[in-house]
């Protein structure tokens, strides 16, 4: 089955959460959590968004086992090198145990998106943080 990646703009708050809170229990930090639905609501929906987000979402016949078609997510946000210039800062990038490693690479999708948004942009330099399992590790450039 294909993963579809649906654009910033349709990218729900609710489901922006319910991701946030797995990314937190699978790394033993859900008690960190600080932010609410209504935070990302208003902070990332707004007319000056502070964040963008991106779902990946399979076909309704490739659901997970509880019913979700929304399988990963990618939350970004500009910033700004006083050397560099503009740039992106990939702040979570979270795909759901059971499609990680498949033949679709949802998360290489997810990076390629935020990527091709950088294109857009004209960034220079982009930043993002990618997780395995304990290690958090700061990559430069895709």
């Amino acid at each position: 089955g294909t993963v579809m990646l649906a654009c910033p703009d349709a990218c729900p708050a609710d489901a922006i959460y319910d991701f946030l809170q797995e990314l937190a229990e699978y790394e033993n930090l859900a008690e960190h959590v600080k932010v609410t639905q209504k935070d990302l609501e208003q902070d990332g929906f707004s007319n000056n968004p502070l964040f963008h987000g991106i779902i990946a979402e399979v076909p309704e016949q490739h659901k997970t086992k509880e019913g979700h078609t929304k399988i990963g997510y990618a939350l970004y946000f500009y910033s700004y090198s006083s050397w560099s210039g503009r740039a992106i800062y990939m702040e979570d990038l979270y795909v759901m145990p059971e499609f990680r490693g498949t033949v679709q690479d949802v998360g290489k999708a997810l990076m390629s998106k935020v990527a091709q948004v950088r294109e857009t942009l004209f960034v220079s330099k982009k930043y993002k943080t990618v997780c395995e399992g304990e290690a958090l590790k700061h990559l430069a450039q895709l």
